[in-house]
């Protein structure tokens, strides 16, 4: 039933008309011809005109290639109606409907044979406008196979997604009923159609109904079928350079557009697009162009193309017809040509249009007479020659995707012959036995695999073998090895098992075979009289061009073999299969938590949208990140500024601004940096600070002085600036120079943009997930629960859900029509323990995906054939849905193709749902190291580096200064009036007033130096007591200890290296009571001692810490004095820090200032140069340690050991530990830290360390 619906104003005209021709054909008798004609028409009463008609057609006529009997075919029919049964020796059944003229069919149907166990369950659809050529139906890329029945009784109707054209359907059964035998009824819908065969030769010319035509919209709508791969559809084109061309070139579409170009080439408007593939197989394919001003959507048959034109202008100017046909000769057939609402075909037919060009103007399309032969996999085709010939000579055509096949063997009289391609290239081999062995092998052409289609045409005769390809006589290869040849008489096509070739079969299509000079008779093939075939599909080319559409994502190059494609994805920033998912984070503060420094990275900010990844900046401390995109930063801000002199800039307070920036979304602003959006002001208006009161922008007062407005635009949704129009220059004297600064945003909404689930019925709901052919989604998660939804879609069958199905397993599962299908990834630890976990899932057309936490990964391939297209319509639910297993906990970052859903924003409407989510710091507190603290945060956390000696994001960045001689640093910890308290007890955090007593201390920090004698640290009090730590005049170090009980300070010769060579070395020192262990981590080696006892066990009443020198009043060692103090220290310290106090980086991070009342409240100065630097902690290269200096050699004199240091026992054990530490620091420069790497050991990233450890 064919069925066209229109209307008439009120009036309703509807006419259905039923038209039947069965046909039956046997050979039981000469012809049977049964004929049921039945025909109906009901007219409504009406004259309405102009007359619109609903039309319902239904026409048949059926051709049964089986028993002759007078069959009922059409379904519906009442009981005693039988069906199409074919015998059972038919081999390549099938039932040909005849429509009796081209029509569109949109729906079929199909029925079991009345009152049998027979019924067909699938079944494939083949079509054509002659008997010949035959097209099967393509659905979702593939040659497409239709569900049938299950009984005799029900109907199975299936609306095409893509309308066929033509006059002949062909059903051809693949499974039938397993209780009997095929039976079919059938019932078709659809309407007419009209045609132009175009001939080489002719044009029809549509002439505009004025002169010149100025276009801002276009809408071209056509039909086409050709056998050629070259030839112009339509042109059009004016005089002052635009033009519009729609043309084939090598089988594929090619749009081009000019809407004008200047003369100087400033501005060049020519636009190219291409589209589809193999558009010269001779089956209908239609084109549209919708055009508004520089917009454009270019769609064949169901590829749509969305893009702009290039260029400035938006009309197109014609002042000539467009013309269809005729240019390069197009040769082939077009139909529903309509331009700007006019129907050209209708016009034609008419004689409305100039069709004086043709010499014959024909409304029937010419068909081909070609005769293609389809080979899959498994396909043979035997067809005679001549026998006994001295001569060789093969033609025909082919076209394939593979790069090798076997297309034709033969066995000789003596001997064998191949043709096969060998990795794209044409190569024939004979092996002729004769008196003795020879064999012969050309080759010739290359890339013969592109689904061209390629003729060959060999001749092979005595001393002589010729090969040419696709008629190029120049480059045709030849030999003259002397042979003789005398022909088998039989050639197979597509594959043979007495081949020695080891190439594959062909797969891929023939046409146009002749051999040994003689047409192959492809009709005769088809009624079984001549030659044999298996599993070959007669007069149909079943190629598919599966890299058209391309579903390479982002630039990636899609390659195809006739069965598959695969996609390469080098240097396009993405991954997978089809080059769908991003090999870059989506931000700054993604690459942030992953433990990464501030440095320059590579950000995808959309994921899998199609924003390209981009380089930017990444400041890690949280000031800036620069980026390019400002939707999920926190905060953007971009500085602008206009330097004047007689050059007005927004013509305040009431004038038209001369100048004016492009935002993001193309929209103009009127404002400067300093102002806002709609107030036409600049920083100085805002401030009412400008030059001229009378003003609001310094440069609108017109001054012959060089004037400046700038300021920061921080209104993120209007940035970045992407142009800037400046007016008022062309006057004499008017210069101006504009300076745009860099973007900078900060921070990431999306990537902390959190919902907490807090009821097992809690949901949030968004429009339909719209991922059809490809599909990604990622999030975090965090719960105690052991089960639940994360997030569900549903479709009629068709569905995708994310679920924790179990405490460890998270599943994947989707439905896209061919059944459901389930990924699952198992966790070797729980998942519900309140820590964050990622989940990524994609599918597409090639596989699907799932991953949790980088670590465990599942993956599926996709069926080789099925649908493949994911249709939804119900809303998409987070959390619970439906009935399933609701979810409770948090997610957060859910992002699906690219896009970050707001589930804070939609959380705050909706009950059960809380936006944000606490706790953070229980999943990344970790990433706070050297003591800083975790700070929780609504949308995220931080780290607090206050008490410790490090900086940056996670306390890991090393502060330090470089010390010029004479410089000090001076930490006070005891006011006057706090000496009275003296408490005594260790002390591990900050000392304060009441804190003065110390039975411990905690030193650290870090020193490269080349002087010597120096003091490194020095601790006073408000007694005799203190400690200090100096270089020797040797560069040894020394500890020097006064707490009193002893008539001398206690000191301590800690090694004998020099440690004044330039190098990093780091102390680690503490005190306990009477227990000093000390670790100088250097380059080297790690001995460990054991120290004597002496001496008091508390520093009374500390009082200022100095580092480089010591400036004090009161009680001072004199030989410290003495010998260390001048000139002071010249080098880099680095994170220094005594208990919980870092002096230098609190000196560096609290600069000296002239307030009173501030250098009260700030505990430390410094006197001299002091410049910050981490050169004291950086590692940087030994040089090759003297011969002299013997490094396990200790002064006995103050320090006992019982280590046996210089056995080669103990020497292994050293070189085994610092090989580990070794790997283990090129493993993971992180597992290096000093608060990482076995702390007992002293480890330093690629050092070790030396240990001392005393009692006194």
């Amino acid at each position: 039933m064919f069925t066209c619906v229109s209307t008439c104003l009120p009036v309703f005209l509807h006419v259905y008309l039923c038209f039947y021709v069965f046909t039956c054909v046997s050979t039981c008798l000469p012809v049977f011809l049964c004929v049921y004609l039945c025909f109906y028409m009901f007219t409504c009463v009406s004259t309405c005109l102009p007359v619109f008609l609903c039309v319902y057609l239904c026409f048949y006529m059926f051709t049964c290639v089986s028993t002759c009997l007078p069959v009922f075919l059409r379904v519906y029919l009442s009981p005693g109606a039988g069906g199409w049964s074919p015998q059972d020796s038919d081999s390549y059944p099938w039932l040909q409907v005849d429509l009796g003229s081209r029509k569109q069919v949109v729906a079929v149907a199909t029925q079991g044979r009345y009152s049998s166990s027979d019924w067909t369950t699938r079944y494939r659809l083949l079509y054509s406008d002659t008997g010949r050529n035959w097209k099967p139906y393509h659905q979702d890329g593939n040659i497409w196979a239709f569900s049938g029945n299950s009984n005799t009784e029900s109907v199975v109707r299936h609306d095409l997604a893509q309308g066929i054209v033509g006059r002949l359907l062909r059903f051809v059964p693949l499974d039938w009923s397993g209780e009997g035998r095929i039976g079919l009824r059938i019932e078709v819908y659809g309407c007419s159609y009209y045609v132009i065969n175009f001939d080489g030769q002719g044009v029809i010319s549509y002439r505009f109904k004025v002169k010149k035509m100025k276009i801002i919209k276009d809408v071209i709508a056509l039909k086409f079928k050709t056998w050629d791969s070259e030839g112009v559809i339509l042109h059009g084109e004016g005089q002052q350079g635009d033009y519009i061309t729609l043309e084939l070139r090598k089988a594929k579409l090619l749009l081009q557009i000019n809407l004008g170009s200047n003369q100087y080439g400033s501005i060049l408007g020519h636009t190219s697009v291409t589209s589809g593939s193999l558009l010269d197989d001779h089956h209908w394919h239609s084109v549209m162009i919708e055009r508004y001003r520089r917009n454009v959507n270019f769609t064949l048959d169901t590829h749509t193309q969305h893009f702009r034109t290039n260029g400035e202008f938006d009309h197109l100017d014609l002042d000539y017809e467009p013309m269809g046909g005729g240019m390069k000769n197009f040769r082939g057939c077009m139909e529903s040509i309509n331009y700007n609402g006019d129907n050209i075909t209708d016009l034609a037919r008419r004689k409305k249009l100039d069709t004086s060009s043709f010499r014959n103007l024909s409304f029937s399309c010419m068909e081909s007479h070609s005769f293609p032969v389809f080979f899959n996999a498994t396909s043979f085709l035997q067809l005679p020659g001549r026998a006994n010939q001295d001569v060789v000579s093969l033609r025909f055509q082919f076209r394939t995707w593979n790069a090798n096949g076997l297309l034709l063997f033969s066995n000789l009289d003596d001997g064998t012959l191949e043709i096969a391609l060998d990795d794209g290239k044409m190569g024939v081999h004979f092996n002729v036995t004769q008196t003795k062995n020879t064999r012969i092998a050309i080759s010739s052409g290359s890339g013969l695999n592109d689904g061209q289609w390629h003729a060959v045409h060999l001749v092979a005769k005595e001393n002589s073998v010729m090969l040419t390809i696709d008629g190029d006589e120049a480059s045709a290869v030849r030999t003259t090895t002397p042979i003789i040849i005398r022909t088998g008489g039989t050639y197979h096509l597509g594959g043979e098992e007495g081949s020695v070739c080891v190439c594959k079969s062909f797969q891929g299509c023939m046409q146009a075979i002749l051999l040994d000079d003689q047409l192959a008779d492809m009709h005769a093939v088809e009624k079984g009289i001549v030659g044999v075939f298996e599993n070959v599909s007669l007069d149909m080319c079943a190629i598919i061009d599966r890299c058209m559409p391309n579903h390479c994502e982002h630039g990636g190059r899609c390659k195809q073999t006739w069965d598959n494609f695969s996609c390469t994805c080098d240097r396009t920033g993405y991954t997978g299969a089809t080059c769908h998912t991003s090999l870059f984070e989506q931000s700054c503060e993604a690459y942030k938590h992953l433990g990464r420094s501030s440095d320059t990275y590579w950000i995808d900010p959309d994921g899998s949208g199609p924003l390209r990844p981009f380089k930017v900046n990444c400041n890690m401390t949280g000031v800036c990140v620069c980026v390019s995109i400002t939707t999920s930063a926190e905060h953007c801000q971009q500085q602008v500024s206009y330097a004047c002199r007689m050059s007005r800039l927004l013509n305040t307070p009431e004038g038209t601004p001369y100048t004016w920036w492009v935002g993001r979304s193309s929209e103009k602003h009127f404002y400067w940096g300093g102002s806002g959006p709609g107030i036409q002001k600049c920083s100085c208006g805002i401030d009412r600070n400008c030059t001229d009161p009378k003003y609001d922008c310094n440069c609108d007062a017109d001054h012959k002085q060089w004037r400046e407005d700038s300021g920061l635009l921080v209104y993120k949704d209007h940035l970045p600036v992407s142009q800037v129009a400046v007016g008022d220059t062309n006057r004499q004297g008017s210069e101006a120079k504009l300076t745009i600064g860099p973007l900078r945003c900060q921070g990431d909404h999306n990537y902390w943009n959190a919902a907490s689930f807090t009821t097992p019925s809690s949901y949030l709901h968004f429009s339909t997930f719209q991922g059809e052919t490809s599909a990604d989604i990622s999030f975090y998660f965090k719960t105690s629960a052991p089960y639940g939804v994360f997030l569900e879609n549903l479709g009629n069958t068709d569905f995708i859900r994310l679920e924790l199905k179990s405490p460890t397993v998270v599943s994947f599962s989707f439905d896209v029509g061919n059944g459901p299908v389930e990924l699952a990834v198992h966790s070797a630890t729980p998942l519900n323990d309140d820590q964050w976990h990622r989940v990524m899932a994609e599918r597409n057309v090639k596989e699907a995906v799932l991953q949790l936490d980088l670590n465990y990964r599942e993956t599926r391939p996709a069926p080789p054939q099925g649908h493949t297209r994911l249709e939804l319509f119900s809303q998409l639910y987070v959390g619970a849905a439906g009935g399933q297993r609701g979810f409770l906990g948090c997610i957060r970052s859910l992002r699906m193709n690219g896009v970050t859903l707001d589930l804070e924003e939609r959380a705050k409407v909706t009950p059960g749902v809380k936006p944000g989510c606490q706790g953070h710091c229980t999943s990344y507190g970790m990433y706070c190291r050297n003591g800083g603290k975790c700070v929780e945060k609504y949308n995220g956390y931080s780290c607090d580096c206050t008490a410790t000696a490090y900086d940056g994001p996670f306390c890991t960045k090393d502060v330090g200064g470089f010390f010029e001689a004479g410089t000090l640093v001076r930490y006070n910890f005891l006011s006057e009036a706090a000496a009275a308290n003296q408490d005594a007890r260790f002390l591990a955090q900050p000392l304060t007033a009441q804190e003065v007593n110390l039975t411990g201390e905690a030193v650290a920090f870090s020193f490269s130096t080349s002087n010597t004698p120096a003091i490194l640290l020095y601790v006073s009090s408000k007694t005799q007591d203190y400690l200090g730590l100096v270089l020797r005049q040797n560069g040894t170090l020394q500890v020097r200890y006064n707490l009193g009980g002893l008539k001398e300070p206690f000191t301590i010769d800690v090694d004998q290296r020099n440690l004044a060579n330039g190098q990093p070395h780091t102390i680690n020192m503490s005190r306990i009571n009477r227990t000093i262990t000390i670790q100088v981590c250097t380059h080297t080696h790690t001995p460990s001692l054991r120290r004597p006892k002496a001496s008091d066990t508390q520093l009374n009443l500390v009082k200022t810490l100095f580092l480089g020198k010591v400036f004090e009043t009161g009680v001072i060692d004199p030989v410290l004095i003495e010998r260390y103090n001048t000139p002071g220290f010249v080098g880099c310290l680095s994170r220094v820090q005594f208990n919980g106090v870092a002096p230098l980086k609190t000196a560096l991070r609290n600069p000296i200032t002239d307030r009173p009342t501030e250098r009260q409240s700030v505990p430390v100065s410094y006197q001299g140069k002091l410049v910050e630097s981490n050169c004291g902690a950086s590692p940087l290269t030994i040089p090759p340690m003297s011969a002299v200096t013997d490094p396990w050699r200790l002064d006995s004199g103050t320090i006992h050991t019982d280590m046996f240091i210089c056995q080669p026992l103990y020497f292994l054990f050293l070189f085994s530990l610092f090989l580990f530490s070794l790997s283990s620091c090129l493993i993971s420069p992180d597992f290096c830290h000093p608060s990482q790497v076995f702390p007992v050991l002293g480890f330093e990233p690629l050092s070790l360390c030396l240990s001392l450890s005393l009692s006194h």
